[in-house]
């Protein structure tokens, strides 16, 4: 998804499009992105020990050790900011940098077992990666990249909270305090809806101020009703059922704005 998301503010800048430094752009992405997960396993491996979803996972089953991991992610973030600044530039590597940082610290160590706000707070990790990709093309061009920025960080909430009510009995166990935990299901399908209305909003921007055309505006348009249909049937019935399908909507929505970014632009 952040390689995806960083081809997304590639695309949003460049004329035109080379495949080659697509590629580099996505493997710069791919081992910083790697570089949070492995450090994510490692801090997290005792509460993954305690839920479903990630029990097997190698941290979690002592398969590997900290000091190893730790090692892992250092080196795997280290190539994807030499590749990024050799290739592109330093201001790639500091958003991938960024990026990371703001996952790995701000998420993983500080906000993650505290506060029902980890998710929202967390999520600009991947606004990042929007940054990072225009900024492979085109360091002074920052308006549709901030904007797109923004859509991505008001995505991430609506996505994760639906995955939360799901997986409420894990965090429950674990003792994360995500925001179904916090204020149970009904009151969590209510944020998703607040959430995606702010969401929907930001998406049309691009079009409302004329940065990108007709053709985008109307797939957003139409991805975002139906994405607030999902979410209004979630009000009315906070079942892990729509839940289940309101996380499965949201990948699809932004995709479909990824879509809509480079049809736009170079279709």
């Amino acid at each position: 998804m952040i390689a995806l998301t960083a081809i997304t503010g590639y695309g949003a800048v460049a004329t035109k499009v080379d495949p080659v430094a697509l590629l580099l752009l996505t493997l710069a992405m791919i081992l910083g992105s790697a570089a949070s997960a492995v450090f994510n396993h490692v801090w997290d491996r005792d509460i993954d020990r305690l839920m479903r979803r990630t029990s097997r996972r190698p941290m979690a089953t002592g398969a590997g050790t900290p000091a190893v991991g730790f090692t892992l992610a250092v080196v795997l973030m280290a190539a994807g900011m030499a590749l990024a600044s050799t290739v592109f530039n330093w201001v790639v590597a500091l958003h991938l940098f960024l990026g990371g940082f703001v996952y790995v610290a701000i998420y993983t160590v500080w906000l993650k077992r505290r506060h029902w706000t980890n998710i929202i707070i967390g999520g600009a990790a991947g606004s990042f990666a929007v940054l990072a990709g225009a900024a492979a093309v085109d360091q002074t061009q920052w308006m549709l990249p901030m904007v797109l920025a923004l859509v991505l960080f008001l995505w991430t909430p609506s996505h994760f909270w639906a995955l939360a009510i799901l997986l409420a009995d894990d965090y429950r166990q674990a003792g994360v305090p995500m925001l179904p935990v916090v204020v149970g299901n009904q009151r969590t399908a209510w944020w998703i809806l607040g959430n995606s209305i702010a969401l929907v909003a930001s998406s049309l921007l691009p079009w409302w101020l004329g940065l990108l055309g007709s053709a985008y505006g109307i797939i957003a348009a139409l991805a975002g009703a139906v994405l607030l249909g999902f979410n209004v049937v979630l009000v009315k019935d906070p079942s892990r059922k729509w839940a289940g399908w309101n996380f499965a909507a949201s990948m699809p929505y932004l995709l479909l704005l990824f879509i809509a970014v480079f049809v736009d632009k170079h279709w």
